[in-house]
């Protein structure tokens, strides 16, 4: 039997039942992702209202780019993409045994890796603050701050680089749950630390961000005690193996090398606009942030969970060259995406300010603030089906042996976004920034997807368009329905106070979703069905039903 239809019902058709495995998958992920992104909101809402977008938070979000952005491209993105089609082709070929052995190695490998480059981090966390924010220095205070920040976070990197080689197993081992909810612990932690050790750190002489600082390295402890227990009951355990010389070692490190690069648009990007928002005065580096994590949630809940649930069937495919899986299997991954992105597009448009007033405009942070973010949130929408594409297809072709492909896109793509950021901020300031990294984005995936299908013999295209063409009539629907809605509601629930923000901004989220809801019914989109069976099942998980 597949090893892909072990979970369906044997009277199943296979098609059916690989649709139904991928869909739980991407639900499971999706479930836990969705719980993480939640308090991530939360975690926003308490830094945005005892921080604002001041000196102190643009200090912090800065000094933890550095580490985040080595986390992302290095322990997370490259190592996910290069280590999961490696163990599961040990795993499918060698079993178990050869696998944990595999881990293992990787796992030490990279605990040598991060470390030095911890280490070194440290030692020389004044020049490459300086190099990467020279423009706090006009700021009396701040440039030194971010330097100390930046030494306190830079060991996170080592700890989620091992949280990332046991997500990496577990996705592979069909465990989907906690490695999705591990980053949660990050956004546990912090707000946690926000709320008891804020008050206290000026007694001790430190700022009150500091906290924040200690708050990363709790949450990257966070993810791997989360993790290791459910590790531990597949059989793996960890021992001291590091032989450089293991061909699944070096196959690893041979493919992280390019899909360091491969991954890289997306956190490269970041890294310009961050760069360049630090010269457009206190508060932009903030905004830019609050509003890309705004923006990143249906990524994470729609991009990233079906990019997880995607590549290790993909994986196991092209070990056993299944093309035409790999083929369906995508296809798939792609028209779910279109379905639940396309619409949150236009909803993050249209909704940006009452979204922003609502989850931030409290404390520190200020009218201004919210309107600056919200500007931020439009631009940045306008690529969320590009950043999704991405997350799901760059992987793909380092599962199916085609590591090159990626590489040279993703330069395209930070070539673009360079030229695109310096040349519309100066048009439109730092919301020139969120407009540039969404036409990378977009450029980006338009190339991946059409190089994937050329690579794969083809793709649905017929149902990726149709899909497409579905989504949007729906999503304009559901756009003109939630502004409608908004405008009677201001009419109807005045007032500034909390209460009638969240009663506006539900009844227009609602209404909206309601009307999404009755033109995909009309229009008979499979993947909507798909969807409300996947959003189904895990509230029925939740309930214990």
């Amino acid at each position: 039997m597949n090893p892909d239809t072990l979970s369906a019902s044997e009277h199943r058709p296979p098609e059916r039942a690989r649709r139904g495995r991928l869909a739980r998958s991407a639900g499971v992920t999706g479930a836990a992702t969705l719980a993480s992104r939640m308090l991530g909101l939360v975690r926003d809402q308490v830094l945005a209202s005892l921080f604002g977008a001041g000196n102190e938070m643009d200090a912090f979000i800065v000094a933890f780019r550095i580490p985040n952005l080595v986390r992302d491209l290095f322990a997370e993105g490259a190592m996910s993409a290069a280590f999961v089609p490696t163990f599961t082709r040990h795993l499918t070929r060698g079993g178990k045994d050869d696998a944990w052995r595999l881990g293992n190695n990787v796992l030490n490998a990279l605990l040598v890796v991060t470390g030095a480059l911890v280490v070194g981090g440290i030692v020389f966390a004044q020049p490459l603050v300086e190099t990467y924010a020279g423009d706090f220095a006009s700021v009396p205070g701040k440039l030194e701050l971010t330097v100390r920040l930046t030494r306190v976070m830079l060991p996170f990197l080592t700890m989620v680089a091992v949280a990332a080689v046991a997500m990496g197993m577990l996705n592979s081992l069909h465990h989907y749950f906690l490695p999705a909810l591990s980053p949660a612990m990050f956004n546990v932690a912090t707000i946690v630390c926000a709320l008891a050790l804020v008050p206290v750190m000026p007694a001790l002489g430190e700022p009150r961000i500091m906290a924040i600082a200690i708050a990363a390295l709790l949450g990257g402890v966070g993810q791997i005690a989360i993790q290791w227990p459910a590790l531990r009951r597949t059989g793996f355990r960890y021992q001291r193996v590091f032989e450089p010389g293991d061909a699944g070692l070096r196959q690893v490190l041979l493919l992280m090398g390019p899909g360091t690069i491969g991954l890289a648009a997306t956190q490269v990007n970041i890294f310009v606009n961050t760069l360049l928002a630090t010269s457009q005065g206190t508060g932009a580096v903030s905004w830019l942030t609050y509003a890309f994590r705004l923006m990143y949630l249906p990524i994470g809940l729609v991009g990233v969970s079906i990019g997880t649930a995607v590549l290790p069937a993909v994986s196991r495919r092209a070990a056993v060259d299944d093309t035409t899986g790999i083929r369906q299997t995508v296809s798939r991954g792609l028209a779910l995406m279109l379905m639940l992105n396309v619409p949150a597009t236009l909803g993050l448009i249209v909704l940006a300010t009452p979204i922003v007033q609502l989850l931030f405009e409290r404390g520190h942070f200020l009218p201004a603030d919210t309107a600056a973010t919200a500007a931020a949130l439009r631009l940045y929408a306008v690529g969320l089906v590009g950043y999704s594409a991405v997350r799901i297809a760059s992987p793909i072709f380092y599962a199916i042996g085609k590591s090159r492909v990626p590489v040279m896109v993703s330069m395209g793509a930070i070539v673009i976004n360079v030229v695109a950021s310096v040349t519309l901020v100066r048009l439109m300031g730092f919301r020139g920034l969120a407009l540039g990294t969404s036409i990378a984005a977009v450029a980006n995936a338009g190339v991946l997807v059409w190089l994937l299908r050329r690579r794969l013999g083809g793709l649905d295209l017929r149902r990726l368009s149709l899909t497409l063409v579905k989504a949007t009539l729906s999503a304009v629907v559901m756009a003109v329905a939630a502004v409608a809605i908004q405008h009677a509601m201001d009419r109807v629930v005045p007032g500034a106070h909390l209460t009638a923000q969240a009663l506006r901004l539900g009844s227009s989220i609602g209404g909206g979703l309601l009307a999404l809801a009755t033109m995909a019914t009309l229009l008979r989109m499979e993947e909507f069905a798909e969807a409300v069976e996947m959003v189904q099942r895990q509230v029925r998980k939740v309930l214990g039903r």
